[in-house]
């Protein structure tokens, strides 16, 4: 369920103000490639290939993360991103922060929690990410660390999250799921209401909403949940979960 939401969270790093002179040049090359890696990403594969070897430095190197980003081919997109977030930290830049986060989040794509916990140390020990992206970076952080059986430090950085991007249902929906496996039900059926007021027309909230409910007894609730799952995404992981979870009722769907 996690990481079938990942691949939203890979997005470029703000350039800021347009600067003026050849370095214009540099970032109308830039916002270009990027740009292709959303439409065509084998074809910004090569350009940012052929960049970075003409000395794109850690532009390139993003962009081609990017790339990669879109074509699912997470852990050459975190060795991508790492290689920009520590060339753009060498160069003082503080965009490094960014980049070490969108390092993490493929790493975690890719299956390796240890290494994604690495660039979100990173990117959040800078102290340059702020509002949503420092609220992602704490949510990325989080399921690596309950990856390593970090309850405690999970919850941690999974209420910082949740002070940085309250209106996020994906921040409220992990809050919920952990407190649910750490057995606080109260925590757990709180932030599933609020992660269903924000997005109840998630399979993935409905999945864990009868989960909350059926561990509280709720028979009827859960049902209604994972029938919901099923009717918003049958096919999705979610949705066969939730009918897989229906099976064990009689007359079920």
């Amino acid at each position: 369920m996690i990481l079938l939401l990942l691949a939203q969270a890979v997005t470029p790093a703000p350039m800021g103000p347009a600067p003026v002179g050849p370095a214009s040049t540099e970032r109308t090359r830039y916002e270009h490639c990027v740009a292709r890696a959303n439409s065509d990403p084998a074809g910004a594969e090569a350009e940012a290939g052929a960049w970075r070897v003409a000395g794109g430095g850690f532009l390139a190197s993003q962009c081609l993360g990017m790339a990669y980003s879109r074509e699912q081919r997470w852990s050459a997109a975190s060795v991508a991103f790492e290689t920009a977030a520590t060339a753009a930290e060498k160069a003082k830049d503080a965009r490094s922060s960014g980049y070490w986060a969108q390092a993490g989040n493929a790493f975690l794509a890719a299956g390796d929690a240890s290494k994604a916990r690495a660039a979100l140390d990173a990117a959040i020990a800078s102290g340059t990410l702020t509002g949503m992206d420092l609220g992602e970076a704490h949510l990325d952080r989080a399921r690596a660390l309950v990856s390593a059986d970090d309850m405690e430090g999970a919850r941690d950085d999974l209420d910082r999250a949740l002070g940085e991007v309250p209106a996020d249902p994906l921040a409220w929906l992990l809050s919920a799921t952990l407190a649910r496996r750490t057995g606080d039900m109260p925590r757990a059926q709180k932030d599933i209401a609020e992660a269903l007021r924000l997005g109840g027309d998630d399979s993935d909230v409905q999945l864990e909403a009868g989960n909350i409910a059926a561990k509280a007894g709720d028979a009827e609730a859960a049902k209604t949940a994972w029938q919901q799952a099923v009717d918003l995404r049958p096919d999705s992981v979610s949705g066969k979960a939730a009918a897989a979870a229906l099976q064990q009722f009689s007359g079920a769907r």
